[in-house]
Order: C-alpha cells, then structure tokens, then sequence
C-alpha cells in the first residue's frame, strides 16, 4: 500500500454462463497451471509431498490423521473435480472457487466448512487474492489463484520439534492457523500505510505540493478497498465462532475469536487511518487557499503601494507651460523638483507600509 505510483487491478468476480447448471466450473483463460503441495500431519511425525498427483491423495490420505493439500493455480478444472470428489466437497463451493473475486464468507455443509477470504497478493501493485479453503474432521484444502501466500510460518511451525500444537490438534486448527495468518499478513502494509500518511502529514505543515492531494486520494481509495475485504472477512469469523458444527472443537472457537479481535483491529486502523486521509485532503485543501490568500494579500498590498505613486507620476508628467500661467505647474522649473519628487513619493511608500504593518495586514 505504500507505492500510489502503480496502476492497481481490477477486482473482478468471473461468473459462469448465464442459465448454465448450479456447480458448473469453468476456469478463467488467464488462470495459472494447477501444481499440489499435500502436507500429512500426525502427531508424531510430518510429511511433505510437492507435486502431488491424485494418486498420492488416494494412497495416503486415509492413513493420516490431518492432511493439508494445497492446490496452486486454477485453470485444471477436472484436478479441482477430482479433488472434490475425493473430500466429499460440495459443487457449489467449488464454483465458488474458480470463479474468483468473491466476498469473504463462510458456509457450513454436512462434513465440512467453506471458507473464502481474500489476501493481499501484491502491495506494491495493490493486487487481492482469493483464498478458498475446505476444512473438515480430518482435511483442509485450500485454493490459492498463484505462488505466494502467507502459510510460511504455519509450514514451519509444523516442522518444529515435539511438541508441537499444529500436529497434536485436529484439522479445525490448522484451518485456524491459516485463517489467521492471511488475517495477520494484513498489518504490515496497513502499518506501513499510517507512516506514510504521517510523513505527508510532516511535510504537507512545512510545505503543501500537488503531489499531495493525489497521494491523500490513492491512499484513501486504498483504505476504502481495505474496509470493504475487512468488513465482511469480520462476519465471516463471527460466523465460524457463533456456528456449532461437530468438526470445529469449543477450543478451536476460543482461537477462532482471537482472530475476530485481530480483524477489529485492522479495521479500527483502516477506519481511524480513512479519518485521517479525510482530514489531511481538507488540511491541504485550506492550507492551498490560504498560501492563494496570502499571495492575493501580497499583490494587492503592493498595487494599493503603487497606486499613489503613479497618481502622482501621471498628474507630473501632463504638459504644462509653467512660462504661459503661474497655475501651469510651476514645480516643473523648480532646480530640486526631481529629487524632492522621489523622496515625497518614497515617504508615501513608506508609511502605506507602516501603516500596513500597523493594522498587521503585513
């Protein structure tokens, strides 16, 4: 969030044909090539599969306690099919998954939970993405669009020595770590957001730019993108705590609600920080008026100065005959005339100036 100098992506959300069946999928043409990371959890040991195939789900998944797959990239369909088949996920969810630009939610089916939520895949070029994630008694599945998520932690933690929490725990846990660590990944760019609004803060007091204005409306049109993934990314949590379905522990909920406070939070910074933008455009708006005020101040100061000046040197420069009347300007043959000219005109100058300076208009 902290470059307003590239040009975003649109937030699209593809739909299937219209009249097409419930559950149909269809990938998008620009979707990235689908590539498996399954990960088997047991409490004693981990394992680690890249490049998973089908074949390696129906081998091993039953011999597990908790299996974490993670798919990459959206554009196999019959993969995404099979996949469903295998974990019994429902059809409308996973059309859900392919057509991406969702609003974050949670639906509960008979054995398992669907969870979307959107991460921020790019700060630099303030681009989201979908994150869909399956959890039941003994799975969790995500989706991701492309490379690059924020699970590291979560992977690591799990290859941590005993013992260890995410390996000792059920599957509604894991969904836990990673629901909260795409929450979590939130706080860096919204932190690093607020500094730069301080530093326009800072140098908007010493000096107002243009510039300004069309940083203090990208970041504001960020914060707006922000409250509208947040908001609902917050009901979505207060939905998985206030549900009692068999596959999500009472303790987990204790964890889950951790999350929510972490997702007040963000908003309460978005909200506080949007308050903020509002309140600098308006600061630098009159801040501008006023610099354009006292520039106004300034030339009308010095042409009211002048004015007298020039009075003067228009009524001195007609031609008069001193020689054909005593009425005819006689000053124009006096021997000190220029001279005393310019010091009377000089002392007029001078107390406009004072008196200017008297009324503290300068």
């Amino acid at each position: 969030m902290a470059d307003t100098g590239n040009k975003r992506a649109p937030l699209r959300t593809r739909r299937p044909p219209v009249g097409a069946s419930p559950g149909t999928l269809i990938a998008d043409p620009a979707a990235r090539r689908s590539e498996l990371r399954l990960i088997l959890i047991s409490p004693q040991k981990y394992e680690t599969i890249d490049n998973a195939s089908i074949d390696d789900l129906n081998t091993h998944c039953e011999k597990w306690p908790v299996v974490w797959l993670d798919c990459t990239g959206l554009a196999n369909i019959p993969l995404i099919e099979e996949i469903g088949r295998i974990f019994n996920l429902h059809p409308l969810a996973l059309e859900d998954v392919v057509n991406t630009g969702q609003r974050p939610k949670v639906d509960f089916y008979e054995d398992h939970a669907f969870v979307v939520m959107r991460m921020i895949d790019d700060v630099a070029s303030h681009r989201y993405e979908q994150i869909s994630l399956f959890f039941g008694g003994k799975f969790v599945v995500t989706f991701q669009e492309r490379e690059g998520d924020p699970f590291d932690p979560v992977r690591k933690r799990i290859a941590a020595a005993l013992p260890n929490r995410l390996r000792s725990r059920g599957a509604d846990y894991l969904a836990y770590a990673l629901i909260d660590a795409i929450v979590d990944s939130y706080f860096p760019p919204i932190e690093a957001a607020s500094e730069l609004v301080d530093g326009i803060e800072d140098e908007m007091l010493n000096t107002p730019h243009k510039h300004q204005m069309r940083q203090l409306h990208e970041l504001r049109r960020d914060a707006n993108v922000l409250k509208g993934v947040l908001w609902p990314m917050r009901d979505a949590l207060a939905t998985l705590i206030r549900n009692d379905v068999p596959f999500v522990t009472a303790e987990t909920k204790i964890f889950f609600n951790d999350t929510l406070d972490h997702s007040l939070r963000l908003i309460e910074l978005v909200e506080n920080q949007r308050d903020m933008l509002t309140g600098l455009i308006e600061m630098h708006l009159s801040l501008t008026q006023a610099r354009t005020n006292d520039v106004i101040s300034y030339l009308t100061i010095v042409s009211v100065i002048f004015m007298p000046l020039t009075f003067l040197v228009g009524v001195w420069g007609m031609n008069f005959d001193p020689a054909s009347s005593p009425w005819n300007m006689p000053e124009l043959k006096a021997y000190y005339g220029y001279p005393m000219s310019l010091v009377f005109m000089a002392l007029i100058a001078a107390g406009l100036v004072a008196f200017f300076k008297w009324k503290k208009w300068l």
